[in-house]
């Protein structure tokens, strides 16, 4: 359809029928009416290639990626943008990890405001808004385009296509750290396109290969992020391959083993029974094989929880099982005095003979003992441990991550180890569940909870050092050598940011009234 002097009714109708194809892909009569006959005939049109190759700028980039991915999401149109597919590959990989450091460069970063092209501003604002609403709408497209970037590279992976492209070693480091951002929490990021990576023997090879990348799905696999459960699955596809798995199993057991007893996360049910089913695979046939010392104490670790304890505790009887609580409950009050007088190393003790004792089918019991060694572990400073032993306690809550002081704990840790990303997500979760509980105990009207609910000071102050070293454009923002001490011209409002993020993770309108630090 060819535009004639800009005529308005052409673009209504043009934009009409997009609109629909975006919002109703799987419309039976979609294809009847020939949409995408006209949407394949696009790709041939030379300036949609150029828009990709960023003959304009980072603005019309956007349009092209998202009209390209989605000509590339369907059989019929695929044919048409394969002819490129080569070009496309790189364009998209190269855009995925540079587009934010451009977007910055080019527009949030540019700190005399008349320098900014006025047509980005309209096009971000729709001509109503000031400074606040164009860096928020340049952070949101920006993510985007790295977003709609991934996308399009996964509809060439899921066919097998240009994985050698795709695969190279520098690319998966980066696409292990690319995350949807605050401002496009729907999307997985990289670790959706690594998961379809790990479908493949040498996709999977590529990945075994490279520690950045499995350190990273190790950290996503013991978070509250929404997309945990990508983390896990990718981990369990490489410990599967004979091929890869003696590759990652040191690293990746010491993670998995805090999550044996999951139930469910993502849709999923007894998910740490694959877990343990994966990890224990010819664990007594081919026990020679695991040279590492700390990997065989992870396994054996496993085997006698999941499998000898298990075995010993089936058929104890009902006195026999309120005996054990009994004496659980003594041990870690004897753990709770020891540690206000002080003693830390004593009352974490204390708490690991009571979790030897305490029989498996005590969950909460064994929830606030882990959460309890832990925080002795906190401040003892050891990181890593009360990382593991908060995972455990948050492995055994129901739902899962759903123990409030496990979270906060965890979020510390993390903390501690500069793990921004996994500490402000906890730190979120553990807003929202003390959220939570405070409205299920509060027998007052909506209304009522809305004005007293409180977050907590020191949770608010976490979230806002966290947003600051997770904001999109960190990284771009430290490359280009600004002070960042400097205030003035600061386009990242982390009060607002703050707002919209907790918002969108669950909590109710209008609670913000009172929200101050």
């Amino acid at each position: 359809m060819h535009l004639i002097d800009e005529d308005q009714e052409l673009v209504l109708v043009l934009s009409g029928l997009w609109t629909m194809a975006m919002s109703q892909p799987n419309d039976k009569e979609l294809p009847s009416l020939g949409i995408f006959e006209c949407m394949a005939s696009l790709i041939n049109k030379v300036p949609l290639l150029d828009l990709l190759r960023g003959k304009m700028t980072w603005v019309e980039q956007r349009v092209a990626i998202r009209a390209i991915g989605h000509l590339a999401s369907y059989e019929k149109t695929f044919k048409s943008v394969a002819i490129y597919e080569e070009e496309i590959v790189k364009l998209a990989m190269n855009l995925a990890s540079t587009c934010l450091e451009v977007v910055y460069k080019e527009f949030v970063g540019v700190k005399d405001l008349n320098m900014r092209l006025k047509y980005h501003c309209d096009l971000l604002t729709r001509g109503v808004g000031g400074l606040e609403m164009e860096n928020s709408k340049a952070e949101e497209w920006a993510s985007q385009l790295q977003c709609w970037s991934l996308h399009l590279l996964n509809c060439f992976a899921i066919k097998e296509r240009c994985l050698n492209l795709i695969c190279e070693k520098f690319f998966l480091k980066e696409l292990s750290e690319m995350w949807g951002g605050l401002a496009n929490d729907s999307s997985p990021g990289g670790v959706g396109l690594i998961r379809v990576l790990c479908y493949n023997k040498d996709g999977r090879r590529c990945i075994a290969e490279s520690k950045d990348v499995i350190k990273n799905l190790c950290n996503l696999s013991r978070s509250s992020d929404d997309w945990q459960y990508m983390g896990i699955d990718c981990l369990l596809l490489l410990l599967a391959d004979s091929g890869t798995r003696y590759k990652v199993l040191q690293v990746a057991s010491m993670c998995l083993v805090d999550l044996i007893e999951l139930r469910t996360l993502g849709g999923r049910s007894n998910v740490g029974n694959t877990i343990t089913r994966t990890l224990l695979a010819d664990f007594k046939q081919r026990k020679v094989k695991i040279k590492n010392i700390g990997v065989q104490q992870v396994l054996e670790e496993i085997w006698g929880l999941k499998v000898d304890r298990k075995k010993r505790e089936q058929n104890m009887s009902d006195e026999k099982l309120e005996e054990k609580r009994v004496m659980v409950s003594l041990m870690k009050q004897e753990g709770n005095n020891s540690f206000w007088l002080g003693k830390i190393e004593e009352a974490m003790m204390k708490y690991s003979e009571a979790l030897e004792l305490c029989p498996l089918r005590f969950r909460k019991e064994r929830i606030v003992l882990y959460s309890n060694r832990a925080q002795c572990k906190l401040l003892l400073g050891e990181a890593n441990d009360a990382i593991s032993d908060t995972t455990k306690a948050l492995s055994l809550s129901s739902p899962t991550n759903s123990h409030t002081k496990s979270l906060w704990r965890r979020s510390q840790a993390y903390d501690m180890k500069g793990l921004a990303k996994e500490s402000l997500m906890d730190c979120i979760m553990f807003v929202n569940c003390c959220f939570k509980m405070d409205s299920s105990s509060s027998s007052s009207s909506s209304s009522s909870i809305k004005k007293n609910m409180r977050i907590p000071y020191y949770a608010v102050r976490m979230i806002n050092k966290q947003m600051e070293s997770t904001w999109l454009f960190k990284n771009a923002q430290l490359k280009t050598f600004v002070d960042l001490s400097e205030k003035t011209n600061q386009p990242h409002d982390v009060m607002r940011a703050t707002r919209i993020l907790l918002q969108k993770k669950g909590f109710i309108e209008g609670m913000f009234q009172d929200f101050v630090l």
